[in-house]
């Protein structure tokens, strides 16, 4: 075999054909194919669930160079992928240079079961992406070299997309469970919260690790709950505050059954926060629309202004379904807006203890900007039951 033969493609479904080098595991998977503007914490985005159904292109060149731990995991199922489906590089992996850092990065692919493809012209990629939308494709890696060019653009053509699609069900916890990590702290690594002062009982669409730590670190007892729980069993949890987590897929889809859940919650009058999908459902359930992105929000560094304090915040986003400001009823107010392209970015109910964003304030691209949400959902906890 030559050595410049390519032992992976991404074969997209308009019969585009990227030829690379293999990484990670092999064999096959269909998916759609988007890109992710951050330099740092490839392995918290390969293990969100919200990426579930999708190839995720990095457009950072230098992927995998600080190895792999046992720390920088975000879904809560560590026996099972988070439900990406693949992983496209500029480059090949190479040794790991940090003192975090407990396995390399290709050996962790395979033990997670990630496909991947390195020396693709990510740039290029990411530039089609931007301009055309996200694309169905199917990535592929055979040592051998040998392919099925005809078989795998066929897959990817079938492949459904991710319009229609609850996801949520493929990633959320298959039990309740309480979580009492708190967040990592330098020298210290995590903690335990031993003495909440709030119980919050949190829907799983595909929650992270590190949203969960924040609601501990906040004071507060969490109980998971799977995401087809009824409203009348998390009320008889008796919780102080209801949150609605982050996840993948089409919210359409998932609000078929949690939209009517949600709205049962929401005249509860019980405190309530939402991320991400939680967000997009949420404003469903307030009488809201939700529609798919052209390219969608993915990576760090997202300005995002908050209206209710005027100033601007450094997120990260991951997303590629948004709520159409335009449809939002009159009792519902925009809080926060995208100063990228002007889409939604959160909300709140006026006159109830209800509110959401779009992007992810438990994650620190750089600063933590956005950890106050999770101090505004506890004040407004302890006015609820003062």
């Amino acid at each position: 075999m030559s050595a410049r033969t390519p032992t992976a493609l991404l074969v997209l479904k308009d019969g585009t054909v990227l030829e690379g080098i293999g990484i990670g595991a092999t064999g096959e998977a269909q998916g759609e194919v988007c890109f992710n503007t951050s330099i740092t914490g490839y392995q918290e985005i390969l293990t969100d669930p919200s990426y579930a159904g999708q190839i995720i292109t990095f457009t950072f060149p230098h992927i995998g160079n600080v190895g792999a731990n046992d720390e920088d995991m975000e879904t809560t199922n560590l026996a099972a992928t988070s439900g990406v489906r693949g992983a496209i590089l500029r480059a090949n992996i190479t040794s790991p240079s940090n003192y975090r850092s407990a396995q390399h990065f290709d050996a962790w692919l395979k033990a997670r079961g990630i496909i991947a493809i390195g020396g693709i012209d990510t740039r290029a990629l990411t530039a089609r992406i931007r301009d055309e939308g996200m694309i169905d494709a199917t990535i592929v890696h055979n040592p051998d070299g040998e392919f099925d060019r005809d078989a795998l653009l066929a897959k990817a053509k079938a492949f459904p997309g991710l319009e229609g699609a609850d996801l949520a069900k493929e990633v959320t916890t298959g039990q309740t469970y309480t979580w009492d990590e708190t967040r990592w702290e330098w020298g210290e690594g995590f903690g335990t919260n031993d003495k909440p002062k709030h119980h919050v009982v949190a829907l799983d669409f595909g929650v992270k690790r590190n949203i969960l730590r924040c609601l501990a670190s906040s004071d507060c007892k969490v109980t998971v709950v799977p995401a087809s729980t009824s409203a009348e069993e998390v009320l008889a949890m008796n919780p102080d505050g209801v949150f609605l987590s982050n996840g993948p897929g089409d919210p359409a889809a998932t609000g078929t059954y949690a939209v009517p859940e949600i709205k049962k919650l929401v005249e509860s009058g019980k405190p309530l926060f939402g991320i991400c999908l939680g967000h997009q459902m949420l404003a469903i359930a307030l009488g809201a629309k939700t529609e798919k992105m052209l390219q969608g929000h993915h990576g760090a560094n997202h300005p995002v202004k908050d209206h209710t304090t005027d100033k601007v915040e450094i997120t990260s986003m991951n997303h590629g379904f948004t709520v159409d400001r335009d449809s939002l009823p009159p009792e519902v107010e925009e809080t926060h807006v995208s100063l990228f392209d002007g889409t939604n970015c959160g909300i709140r109910l006026k006159g109830k203890p209800v509110f959401s964003v779009q992007y992810h304030p438990e994650a620190s691209p750089g600063p933590q900007d956005s950890h106050y949400l999770f101090d505004r959902f506890v004040t407004l906890i302890a006015e609820a039951k003062r």
